[in-house]
């Protein structure tokens, strides 16, 4: 069996480093450049770190847990590493992409698990939201709003009482955040391929920032939102830890 070529990348911790050190040593690690499969050795928020820097290199990311939150991660072994990745099972996600108008400056930014529009001030946000061109929500008084990739379900999604969502269903999520009007809703599932566009309402009085995984835009006027299918991204994980399985088994937790 030809041995793949391996890129270690750790995060920043004492225990990361320590553990990529001798990963390095003993597989004779290469440049992420060259590498047919990169291991990250962190948690879930330098997992997401290493999907947003290493997008465009095309080899698969194989992540270990070396972090507090391991969700995106495969336990952490050092030994059989070659075996674990000649039978690693690969997930492949398309990230969102958004675009947003702050103060006449258009920016664009990716998101792996959510964008989150966010209120600023001690005042609740009104946002206008439209989908498809067509108005949905008129006035959305609220401390903020997301709209969730099905890999980023489990993550702020989830904490804002929005549904898990299954790798394959082919949607995503439309979540607010501490809805106070209308009281009732509760946010929408909506075709993976569908355009979300917020409008900031009284910007001014109440102004408020985007949020795309870890890029964040201050007083924004509006956002727009889609998946970006010409962007893959490539996760490998072991057969019995695979992340479709976790994220359906989240749905039975109590």
């Amino acid at each position: 069996m030809r041995h793949l070529k391996l890129a270690f990348v750790a995060s920043a911790t004492k225990d990361a480093r320590k553990a990529v050190a001798r990963l390095k040593r003993r597989y004779r690690a290469v440049d992420v450049g060259k590498a047919d499969v990169i291991v990250a050795l962190g948690g879930d928020g330098f997992m997401l770190s290493a999907l947003h820097r290493y997008m465009g290199m095309g080899a698969p990311i194989f992540g270990m847990n070396q972090g507090t939150v391991g969700f995106l991660m495969n336990d952490f072994d050092e030994d059989r590493l070659h075996e674990r990745l000649s039978q690693a099972e690969e997930v492949t996600l398309h990230p969102l992409t958004m675009e947003a108008m702050s103060r006449s400056r258009r920016r664009r930014a990716l998101a792996v698990n959510e964008v989150s529009l966010l209120r600023q001030t001690r005042q609740a946000a009104k946002i206008k939201i439209s989908v498809d061109g067509v108005v949905r929500i008129p006035e959305l008084v609220c401390d903020g709003v997301l709209l969730a990739t099905p890999a980023g379900s489990t993550a702020y999604n989830l904490s804002a009482h929005g549904p898990i969502l299954p790798l394959g269903a082919g949607v995503l999520a439309l979540t607010p955040i501490s809805a106070f009007r209308p009281r009732r809703w509760r946010g929408a599932l909506l075709p993976q391929r569908a355009v979300v566009r917020f409008e900031i309402l009284e910007l001014d009085k109440r102004p408020v920032s985007a949020v795309a995984d870890h890029t964040e835009i201050r007083d924004v006027a509006w956002v727009e939102v889609r998946e970006d299918r010409s962007r893959r991204l490539r996760m490998l994980f072991d057969p019995e830890h695979n992340l479709e399985d976790r994220i359906l088994n989240e749905q039975f937790i109590p």
